[in-house]
Order: C-alpha cells, then structure tokens, then sequence
C-alpha cells in the first residue's frame, strides 16, 4: 500500500545510474521537530514510518511525535513499526510454521481463504539449534554428530520442508551451514534494502525482528533489529505491525583501543556490568564516539550479540567506512556497497564521530581500561577479571556445596586422576557471539598451536568442543594451517551450530559424570557463549563461565577454574619447564598477520553461493506437499495445536479472575530457562513418561527445545527446569508444586496439579521477584504458562519480550506496587485470589491498575499491557487471535 506522505518526503536517489524511491528523513521540518539530531535508531525507525504511514494505524501525528522525540521523557507514545524481514531458528521457527499451518486451518473454519495466512515479509530460517556434541575430540565428530541430527530430527526437517513450499517468501537454510545470527551478518542481511513496492524500486534501512533474543547480533552493521517471541514474528510475517512505544535511547560513548591482551570478548563482558548495573530494560542503546571508528566491525557484532544480556532491545552501531569495509569482505556485491554508502550518507545515517546526537541517557567507556574477564558462575552480567577467577570461584563454591573439599578419582583411556570441585568438565568453543570474530578465533588457534609446540595438552577429564558459526571459519584455520592443532588438544570440529552455547553439550565424559555426581562435585565449563543460567549448559555442570576463545582453550589445559591463571603452571615442556599463560599467549600483531592473509572474501562467496540448497541428505528428505498440512496424529514432534479450538469469529469479553490458586511463588531473575527448558528430557518427568507411552525410547527423547511442535511435549515440560526452586514446595528443586484441590494439599509434578485446577475450573496465578522472564525469546514460556491454565502472573519486574508474550498468549501481567514484593506484603501463596478491574478493557481503556485480593491481603497492581496494540491482543485472547480475525474481516 502506498504511504499517504503528508511532509512530501518521496524522493529518488540515483546510484551509479540506478533510481531507487526513497522517503527523505529531511522532508519532516517543522516546529519543535529536529530530525538531524535524532539517534541513528530513532531515524530508521522515523523512515519506517514515513513509508508505511496509512492515516490509520500509522499517521503524521506519530511521525511528529518522533521527529519531536523528548529525550528525557518517560516512553507513553505508541508507533507500529514494520520490520523489512523476519529471521528464525528452528527450535523457535519449527512452532510458528505449526501455528501458520494450524491458522490456514482455523481460517477455513471461520470461511475465510486460507491463502490469506503467507509471509508479506521476506522470512528466513537457519537450522542452527539441533545439533548437539554427542562426539567429540575425533575427526569424525562433526560428520557423526551430523548423521545423529538427520535420525532424530528427520521428521521436523520433512515438515520444514513441507513449509518451504507450501509459503511464499520463507527460506531454509539447512542443516550444518552455521549459526543464524552469523549467516544474518555475514550473508542475509542487506543494512540497505531493496524491495519493489507499487512498481517502483525502493530503497530503506534494513530491520529485521528474530525469534531469537540474540538477533541484536546483526546491530553490529547498523540494522535495526531484536529479538520476539515466535507468536509476534508470526503476526510480523503476516504484514501486522510491530506495537511499541518509542524508547528511551542510552548512548554510550567509546574512547580509546583495547589494550594488548584484551579481547572482545573482554570488552562485552565489560560493557554488560556496566549495563545492567545501569539499568537499560526496555530501552535501545546506541554506540556513538571516536572510539567507534576504531572497533573493528567483529566486535561491533560481538557487543550487539549481547543486547539481551545488558537486557536492552537492541544495542546498535550506526553506519560507516568499517560497515562497508565488512560488507565487501563477506562477499556483498560492489552495486550493495554502493547503495549503503549513498543511501546512509544522503538520510544522515552514516557515522559523525564527533557528532553528540541526543540522548535520554549517556554513559562512557575508555576502551584502553578493559582487562582480560570471565562471567559467571550463574549470569552473564557477574565479571569477573581473570586475575581473581579462582578467588572468586572459591567464595561462589560455598552457595554449592557444604563440603568444599570434595574429591573423585576417575580413570579415563588409562589415565588417573583426581579431581574436585571447580574441574572443567566442558571446555567449548561455541557461539555465534564469538566464532563470528576472526580475532578472538585466530587468537585461540595461535595458542594452541604455541600450547601443542610446548608439548602441553588438555586435561582428560574435560569434554572440549569446536562449533563454529559459519563454515568460513574452517576455511580460514585450514589456510592458516591452524586446524592441526586444534585437533590435537581435543578441540575437533563437532557441528556449524550453537551446540554448548544454548545446552547441546551432549554428555560429560562417562566417567567424569559418573564421578561428578557420586561426590556431587561443583564441575564446571567454560564456554565462549552468551548465556551461563543455572542448569542451561548441562545437567551435571553446576557452575558455568563465559569466556573468551583463547581463554576456553588456557582452561583446557588448566583443568580447573580453582587456579590463577597469570601465575599458575598450565603444565610443563617436554624438558619439564613450567609453562605459564603468557608464554603462550599469541600478540595482537600475530593474530592480525594471520588475518591478513588467511581470509579472504571469496571464502564467503563460495560458502555462500547455494545456502538454501542443502547437501544431498537435506534434499533427498521426503517432502510432505500441498497447502494446508497432513497432520500425523502418531507424531511425537509435530501436533496441531489447540490454540483455535472452538474460537468464535469475534472476540467475547474479558472477565475478571476468581477463585484462583497459586501454582508458583518464585525469587528473583526467573529465565525463559528456568520456565520452559530447552535441554534434555528425564526419563521420570511427565514429558520423558509421554514420551515413553507413546513408544519413544530415552536414547530418542531428544531435547525440549526440539519438540515445541508438539504442545502435549511443551506443556509438560513448563517449569520442568532442574534448577527451579518454587517456594510453595520448599525442600523440592525442579518442577514441583502443591495441589490445593486434594487434603493436606500434597506436593505433586506441576503439569499433574495444573490437570487437577483444569478439572476443578480452578484459574492459576504465578507469583514471582525482579527481572521475571529473562533470557531467550522463547513463547513457549508463555505459551506453557496460558496452557497450564495461568490467567495472570504478578512480579516485581518484567524483561520485555516475555511480558509481551505473556499477552501474547492472553495471560495478563500484572506487577507487584512500588517497593512491595510478596515476602512484604505477606503472601504465601497458600492463599485464594481474586482479581477485579480486567473488565475495564471491555469498553476500551487499560486500567492503571487493578484490584488483588489475597486471603486477607488487599493490594492495588499495576498492569503491564503498555501500549494499545497490547490491549487489543488481550481482549482477542492472544495475539494469534488477533491476527486472525483480522485477516479474515479483510478477505
């Protein structure tokens, strides 16, 4: 639909002979609007909407609202902002293809075309998050980990076929190509977009929104993008906009150049404590400075990766000389690097170092001041700098164990051994956020070509891994001749996706495991991820560290986090000299010569020429055809899921909530983790005893995260995390709670009280602390929650793309007043509630807040449906929902 274009901004821009339409950003002048001092962010998101204003859901009063932008104001201005394309993975993409599939069906039911429900927006998905490191330090690892990946997932990969030809615009990449977010930078995104719209060819900054929280990666080459729940992506995909409210942008300033020894992985580690010390959730952040012309574009990416860990929407880079620089090395055309710099230099997008656009709020960092860093043992935002990793591992151990001086002796391939807590079981280079970035690669591989040139190797009891993100790495170890050793201290290729990063360990070594939880050792791993949440790496391993490359592979050959690395032996030489870290750690002038001549962009070209096409497992896979999908109702991978069962074509009212019960009471920085895992299935759980009865053996559970087409999977599996501590059952860890409809109220299994409330008409609350909803995208914690029969949750605070999922899925979200929490108000969560006021949305408003009562408790909760579009959601019961009847009223 052409734009309305009320400030005349429709214009051309020529580029070495070509016209493409563009929407001017200087066209929009006017009293109080100051369009070239706006953030880099804010501008792409006024161009959107220049574009796609209709004079409906997109008008020149909210283009004026955010040329008009008030930097110090609280956000209260709703915008709808339509992304340029739509990027999945498929542990979150596999659900929405089943929802477009089960929603063509429920448009027929409500005799509407089923046609209707195709991608307007271009969607594509990387198959990155099946691949899981069965086997390890051989040279086959990576082949046999590939062929166990086809038997388990066959059938999901059949259906993502079936997918590929049954929508228009959707693309899969498959199988053992790399990690989305680094085909995103290196091959799919465009910074510059082209689409032809009404016959004309138009040009327009590149967005994107994810199903994953880590597509802010793609910030790093100044796309505006983030990461949403699957429900949003879908309605994304189907031409509905995007509701939020426009943000409070933080700009942080960069001085100065890493220090030798310093890595980007340092630097980001670095940047997410000053972050979330800051307080950034709901805001965008903005690098701007001197400082940035000088960060090489792999680490402008590194930083972005890790927006949701600073717990930002985006964290984004503007454009300039190092953007283009990356474009032409990853294989961009020269017509694309031309459009970039033209378009981005004609819209005031293209970096001003000394310019100070204006901010809501600043921060600074000398970039000079960063020294070598590890986090954890439980959050990414825990720094801690290397010198003191072994003292701060001791005073962490004592929250893990009451005897702190545990031992095991294990014997692995004949070699004895003795160890205790603090032992690296896992040592994985792993990770879109780090094997994007040549230097911290190079880096690692030097040292342990200098490490095996010392004749040092890795200890026997850790489990090393090397899961690249994109197969231009093993091209450039292979001209470098770095591979050899490599493979030599343990770290084989295992598989081209997240493997350890997002809990695709596979096992510990047998008997490390079986020595681990005889003692019941703190193990620990040390990963070059993102994430490090309790019970996420791998169900043996209590305690995990993200690290650099370089730094994975020192504390392979250390063996234990119980160590100062800087003045500790990692071992001795073959004449029995201690060798210490620095002995082997390679200078930042031997990383860049190694650089220079081992990438080139041709490798991106050639490995990037055919990605949608696959190897000759992906394409000889059966495919499923036609337009609507054959259910198979034996399936234990792919279910029609009930989420339109019965809905009428128009939406009833809301009710209040009465007579609820209280399935969860839970502290503080609960993750998507902790609420739906993705890692594996137990045998005595209710989703490993489904699995079992419906013939599956243990070996083929595969992982939660692999089943979210199958919701009788999922909902058994909502809160079923090892690590989960739900105060209403004291004493239990895991997914455990107590039944309130039976005497004595016993403790039972979450889904088994849940089945008991359904059968009462029970509705259930969840009571929980600060940063509810942290972590991944995944809907799947909303949608386990809706399905558990959860009507509201109330928190003390919310990360941002669970609330909206919450409402995404027709659960209200609702936050504890001021300073109050459950442990001040009183609350047990033994207690019966009520909820009154919901029905206000009724006559079309959203109240402020809403009226709780608890037993004898009575407070006033604040609602969190923050923009208008939230509300509409909610009164259609979920955001599906919506669309679909939508969609119907304009067939």
């Amino acid at each position: 639909m052409a734009s309305q274009d009320s400030f005349g901004a429709k214009s051309t821009l020529d580029v070495d002979g070509k016209s493409y339409e563009i929407f001017r950003l200087d066209a929009v002048t006017g009293e109080g609007l100051d369009v070239a001092s706006l953030p880099f962010s804010l501008k792409v998101l006024l161009e959107n909407l220049l574009r796609t204003e209709d004079g409906a859901d997109i008008t020149a009063d909210d283009i004026k609202a955010l040329a008009g932008w008030d930097a110090d104001a609280e956000p209260d201005k709703e915008i709808q902002f339509t992304p340029a394309r739509v990027i999945m993975q498929d542990f979150t993409g596999v659900p929405c293809v089943v929802d477009l599939a089960t929603m063509r069906e429920a448009m027929a039911d409500l005799g509407g075309d089923p046609s209707k429900i195709n991608p307007l927006a271009p969607a594509e998905m990387v198959i990155d998050h099946s691949v899981i490191a069965d086997v390890f330090g051989t040279p086959e690892a990576f082949e046999r980990n590939v062929e166990i990946e086809y038997e388990r997932n066959r059938e999901r990969y059949q259906f993502l076929r079936w997918g590929q030809g049954a929508f228009d615009d959707f693309k899969v990449v498959p199988p053992g190509t790399g990690i989305v977010h680094q085909v995103n930078i290196e091959h799919l995104a465009r910074t510059i977009f082209t689409r032809e719209v009404d016959g004309e060819l138009q040009a327009y900054p590149d967005t994107c929104v994810g199903t994953d929280s880590h597509t802010t990666m793609v910030n790093g080459i100044g796309v505006v993008g983030w990461g949403v729940g699957g429900i949003e992506a879908e309605a994304a995909m189907l031409g509905q906009p995007v509701s939020m409210l426009i943000p409070r942008v933080v700009g942080f300033k960069l001085n100065g150049d890493l220090p030798e020894g310093a890595t980007a992985t340092d630097l980001v580690l670095t940047i997410t404590e000053m972050l979330r010390k800051h307080g950034v959730v709901g805001k965008f952040v903005e690098f701007y400075g001197p400082g940035v012309s000088a960060l090489p574009l792999a680490n402008r990416a590194t930083i972005g990766n890790m927006s949701p860990e600073f717990g930002s929407t985006i964290a984004v880079f503007p454009i300039d000389e190092e953007t283009t620089k990356y474009l032409k090395l990853t294989g961009r055309s020269d017509e694309q690097l031309a459009l970039v710099e033209a378009y981005a230099k004609a819209q005031g997008l293209w970096h001003d170092p000394s310019a100070e656009p204006r901010y809501s709020e600043k921060l600074e960092l000398d970039v000079s001041t960063v020294v070598p860093s590890l986090a954890g043992p439980k959050r990414p935002q825990d720094r801690v700098s290397v010198t003191s990793a072994g003292e701060s591992f001791r005073t962490a151990l004592a929250d893990y164990t009451d005897n702190v001086d545990a031992t095991a002796d294990v014997e692995i391939d004949g070699q004895k051994a003795t160890i205790g807590h603090g032992a690296v079981a896992i040592a994985a280079i792993t990770s879109c956020t780090n094997t994007s970035n040549p230097s911290v690669m190079i880096g690692a591989a030097l040292l342990a070509k200098n490490a095996v040139e010392k004749g040092l190797s890795r200890k026997p009891w850790v489990k090393t891994t090397l899961a690249p993100g994109s197969k231009v790495v093993s091209d450039y170890y292979e001209k470098s001749g770095l591979t050899p050793y490599l493979d030599k201290l343990g770290f084989n290729l295992v598989g081209y996706g997240c493997t350890t990063c997002i809990g695709n360990s596979g096992p510990l070594i047998p008997e490390v495991s079986a020595a681990v939880n005889e003692a019941d050792l703190a193990v620990t791993s040390v990963l070059s991820g993102n994430r490090n949440f309790e019970g996420r790496i791998n169900p043996d391993v209590k305690m995990n560290y993200l690290a650099s490359p370089p730094l994975v592979v020192a504390y392979a050959l250390a063996g234990s986090m119980d160590v100062d690395l800087f003045n500790d032996a990692l071992g001795q030489d073959t004449e029995g000299n201690d060798v210490f870290l620095r002995d082997i750690w390679p200078s930042a002038q031997e990383v860049e010569d190694v650089i220079a001549t081992a990438i080139t962009s041709e490798m991106f070209a050639t490995d990037y020429a055919d990605v949608f096409a696959g190897d000759a497992q992906w394409q000889s896979l059966p495919t499923p055809e036609g337009k609507t999908f054959e259910w198979d109702p034996e399936s234990t991978y792919v279910r029609k899921p009930p989420y339109f069962d019965g809905m009428p074509a128009e939406p009833v009212a809301v009710t209040d909530i009465e007579g609820a019960r209280v399935l969860l009471k839970l502290g503080d920085s609960v993750t998507t983790d902790h609420i739906s895992p993705a890692g594996a299935i137990k045998k005595d759980s209710p989703a490993g005893k489904y699995l079992a009865a419906h013939g599956v053996e243990q070996r083929d559970f595969n992982s939660y995260g692999s089943r979210r087409g199958n919701h009788e999977v999922m909902i058994r599996g909502t809160f079923a995390n090892i690590r989960l501590r739900n105060q209403l059952a004291p004493g239990t860890e895991g997914g455990f709670t107590r039944d309130f409809t039976k005497d004595d109220a016993p403790v039972t299994t979450i889904y088994e009280a849940s089945e008991s409330y359904a059968e009462a008409g029970t509705p259930l609350v969840v009571l929980c602390g600060k940063e509810y909803g942290s972590g991944s995208s995944r809907d799947w914690a909303a949608k386990g929650t809706s399905l558990l029969g959860v009507k509201a949750v109330i928190a003390e605070s919310y990360e941002r793309i669970h609330r909206s999922n919450l409402i995404g899925m027709g659960v209200i979200p609702l936050q504890f007043p001021q300073g109050e929490t459950a442990e001040s108000l009183g609350l047990t969560g033994e207690e019966t509630f009520s909820i009154t006021g919901i029905t206000e949305l009724n006559e079309g408003r959203t109240p402020k807040t809403v009226k709780v009562k608890a037993g004898d408790v009575e407070f006033d909760a604040v609602v969190r449906i923050d923009t208008p579009g939230e509300a509409n959601y909610y009164r259609n019961g979920g955001i599906m929902q919506y669309v679909l009847r939508n969609l119907r009223k304009q067939g």
